[in-house]
């Protein structure tokens, strides 16, 4: 049963997004430095499996697995010819997975950052960016992706690249970013400016909001300050935090997060006027399973403040911005991590 995501927000429900892709796969096999993309190819049954076990934990949004399929990521490995196929696979699974499912499940592409420096810093122009996301969408959208989903982005430049490119393609797009630098992105945004990101476009995404960044305390706080200026433009947020604080145990990273605590998680996102939820790095289908029970049990409650979130969920990592924050500056570093 095909649907769009708008057709979806249109039911006034709370929308499950899915979980993690990368550290699930890790835990299927995935050894550092491998493309998760090359498994489109030599384990596509890893692939689809993942997004049935999101589906049955009751995910109505499962993201395709092309993070890092565009040409600047994929000349890493000698594979920048093969964007277009590999995101046009990457749909046509998860596609079959959706189309399977008796409910409305949405299939969302997954459009990552470059990992390129925009000039004048790097060499990344706004043309080649648009250039190079909207070849990587128009394989998501032949493959049967409903919706371009621009994430884990830091620079202004290259959300308004990512989302000119889907314009181009005729593709819908949410777009989220990681405010993961005290409060901001790694490149200076702050939650309540992104709204004005795409100001100047000729089509408004369908969502925005926040996805990865620090844990699920931080994103809450991050949903909070961006829902009065995303209220204003009518755009609903999506909140896809990640399961807990990540640790090392031994040579492997471990997330803090429980499904208790994600259920707890969801719920507080709700309050905060979240619409989409959602969980990344580190989130299992079991705490999918979790956060779709807190969603189909929600009672509402107040708009959650810092100390009851610390008080629910744990302490933040970040400070929360404030205008006069010494920490608001522009950051030199590569917008490459990862959505795993």
């Amino acid at each position: 049963m095909r649907t769009s995501l708008s057709e979806l927000l249109a039911t006034g429900k709370i929308i499950l997004a899915d979980g993690a892709t990368g550290t699930n796969y890790f835990a299927l096999g995935l050894t550092s430095g491998e493309p998760p993309e090359f498994w489109l190819d030599s384990h596509p049954e890893r692939v689809t499996g993942l997004h049935q076990q999101f589906v049955d934990a009751g995910a109505d949004i499962i993201l395709t697995n092309t993070f890092g399929a565009n040409r600047h990521r994929l000349k890493l490995h000698n594979a920048q010819a093969r964007t277009y196929e590999l995101a046009k696979r990457a749909a046509e699974l998860a596609r079959q997975v959706a189309d399977a499912c008796s409910r409305p499940v949405v299939v969302a592409g997954s459009v990552g950052p470059t990992g390129e420096l925009f000039d004048p810093l790097g060499a990344l122009t706004p043309a080649e960016a648009i250039d190079t996301f909207e070849e990587q969408i128009r394989g998501l959208k032949d493959g049967g992706a409903d919706v371009a989903w621009i994430e884990t982005m830091s620079a202004i430049e290259e959300v308004q690249a990512a989302a000119q490119a889907a314009i181009n393609v005729g593709m819908p797009y949410v777009a989220t970013c990681s405010f993961d630098t005290a409060g901001r992105t790694m490149m200076g945004l702050k939650p309540d400016g992104l709204a004005a990101v795409f100001a100047g476009l000729s089509v408004q995404p369908v969502a925005m909001g926040a996805n990865c960044g620090v844990g699920a305390s931080d994103i809450l706080v991050t949903a909070i300050e961006m829902a009065s200026t995303a209220a204003n433009v009518g755009v609903p947020i999506v909140a896809k935090g990640n399961c807990g604080i990540p640790r090392f145990e031994g040579i492997e990273i471990k997330y803090s997060g429980t499904p208790e605590l994600m259920a707890r998680y969801a719920d507080l996102a709700i309050n905060a006027g979240v619409r989409i939820v959602g969980g990344c790095c580190g989130t299992s289908a079991e705490h999918l399973a979790a956060m779709r029970l807190a969603i189909d049990n929600h009672k509402t409650g107040p708009v959650p403040t810092i100390e009851s979130i610390i008080q629910e969920i744990g302490p933040l990592t970040n400070k929360p911005p404030t205008d006069n924050d010494p920490n608001r500056r522009k950051s030199r570093r590569s917008n490459s991590q990862l959505s795993f």
